[in-house]
C-alpha cells in the first residue's frame, strides 16, 4: 500500500512539475506587443499613386486556410482542433489567392493568415498571398505562441494575423494594440487583438485614405468586444479629425443591424456574437457597410451542409465608412463557405470632395 501511494505521489510530483514548468515556459515567452508599433510594408516595389477618386475594398476572413466547407472546429460545438491536412489547406490557399486576384480590389484585408503555425505545416501564408496577387503586404501578428497547450491533442505552435494587400503607394503601417480581455495565465497562450492602420497618400493632396484592418475578440464574455469597439471608434475619429478618408473593414465577431433577422440564432448554447447597432456609431454621418444578402460566416459545429437544421449563418464581417466616404456598393461574395467559414464582402466607395 505504501509503495502504491509513493508512486502515485511521484506521478503527481512529476505532473505538477511539468505543469509549472510549462507554465513558466510560457509566460517567458509570452508574445506583448506594444500599444503601437511601426510595421514594414514588404515587396513594396512599382506601386502606383491613388488618385482619390473611387476605392476598393476586400474583406476575406481566411479561417488560415484550414477551416473549409469540410471542417469543424472544437470551439464552435465541433469537435476537431486541426481541421485538415496539409493537401486541403494549399488547395484552399489557392482557391483563396484565386478570389483576390478574380476580384483585383485595391485593397485586400484578410484576416486568420498564419506565417509559420502547426496547424498551417508552418506554411508562410503572407508571402503566398503576395506573390500570387502581385501587391504589397502589411501584416501585423494578433496570436503568437510557441506551444497552445489545449485542448488534447493540444492546438501547437501559432503565429497568426491580419494582412493587407494593395498596390497603391503607402506611406504608413501600424500595428494598434486593442484592449485584451484575457488575464493570467489564460492571456500566455491567447490573442492580442490589433488594429492594422494603413496610410495611402491621396495625389494632389494632403489628405490620405486610412484603411483599417481588423478582427475583434470572439470567444469572451463581451466585455472584451466592447472594449475592443470602443477603441477602435477613438482611433477612427482622431484620424477623421484630421481630415482623412477612413474605411475600416474585417470580422467584428458582432452581427450588423438586421443580421439576426436575417438569420436567426437557433442555439444560444454555441457561439452566439456579439450585437452592433446604428448607436455606436459617432454622430456626424458615420456608417456601417453590410450585406445581409448572403451570410459572411457560418458555424463549424459540423462540415458545412446548407441543407442542415443545425447550420448557424451570421453577417458579422463589414465595413465602417466616415462620413467623407460614401458607398457606391457592398456585396457579400456567396462562395458556399469552400475554402474558408467566412465569405469575403467587397466595397466600392467614392471619397467626397
Amino acid at each position: 500500500m505504501k509503495k502504491a501511494l509513493k508512486a502515485i505521489g511521484i506521478i503527481l510530483l512529476v505532473v505538477v512539475l511539468l505543469f509549472g514548468g510549462l507554465l513558466a515556459f510560457l509566460s517567458i515567452e509570452e508574445y506583448k506587443p506594444a500599444k503601437k508599433e511601426t510595421v514594414t510594408v514588404q515587396n513594396a516595389v512599382q506601386n502606383k499613386s491613388f488618385s482619390g477618386d473611387s476605392v476598393t475594398v476586400l474583406s476575406f476572413n481566411t479561417g488560415y486556410a484550414g477551416l473549409g466547407d469540410n471542417a469543424d472546429f472544437f470551439m464552435d460545438g465541433g469537435k476537431e482542433v486541426k481541421s485538415t491536412d496539409e493537401t486541403r489547406m494549399h488547395e484552399n490557399m489557392d482557391d483563396i489567392a484565386a478570389v483576390l486576384q478574380k476580384y483585383d480590389a485595391d485593397f485586400q484585408i484578410l484576416q486568420e493568415v498564419d506565417e509559420n503555425s502547426s496547424r498551417t505545416y508552418s506554411c508562410n501564408q503572407v508571402e503566398t498571398y503576395m506573390q500570387k496577387t502581385g501587391m504589397s503586404g502589411a501584416y501585423a501578428l494578433n496570436y503568437s505562441c510557441p506551444f497552445v497547450p489545449y485542448p488534447l491533442p493540444p492546438i501547437g505552435k501559432v503565429n497568426s494575423g491580419i494582412l493587407t494587400l494593395t498596390d497603391y503607394t503607402v506611406s504608413s503601417a501600424e500595428r494598434i494594440s486593442l484592449p485584451c480581455p484575457f488575464s493570467w495565465p489564460i492571456s500566455t497562450a491567447n490573442l492580442k487583438r490589433c488594429m492594422l492602420v494603413t496610410r495611402v497618400p491621396i495625389e494632389g493632396s494632403d489628405k490620405e485614405l486610412v484603411i483599417v484592418n481588423l478582427h475583434l475578440e470572439a470567444y469572451d464574455d463581451g466585455e472584451g468586444k466592447a472594449a475592443q469597439t470602443e477603441e477602435l471608434f477613438t482611433v477612427l475619429l482622431e484620424e477623421y479629425n484630421k481630415g482623412n478618408y477612413v474605411i475600416a473593414g474585417g470580422d467584428f465577431n458582432q452581427t450588423f443591424p438586421g443580421g439576426l433577422e436575417a438569420y436567426p440564432t437557433l442555439d444560444t448554447t454555441t457561439w452566439v456574437p456579439g450585437t452592433l447597432g446604428d448607436e455606436f456609431l459617432p454622430d456626424g454621418g458615420w456608417r456601417f457597410s453590410y450585406d445581409t444578402s448572403s451570410p459572411t460566416c457560418r458555424l463549424l459545429n459540423q462540415p458545412y451542409d446548407p441543407d442542415s437544421s443545425l447550420t448557424q449563418y451570421y453577417v458579422i464581417d463589414g465595413f465602417i465608412l466616415s462620413p467623407n466616404v460614401e458607398e457606391v456598393s457592398v456585396k457579400t461574395l456567396d462562395l458556399e463557405f469552400h475554402a474558408a467559414d467566412h465569405n469575403p464582402v467587397l466595397l466600392e466607395a467614392k471619397l467626397k470632395k
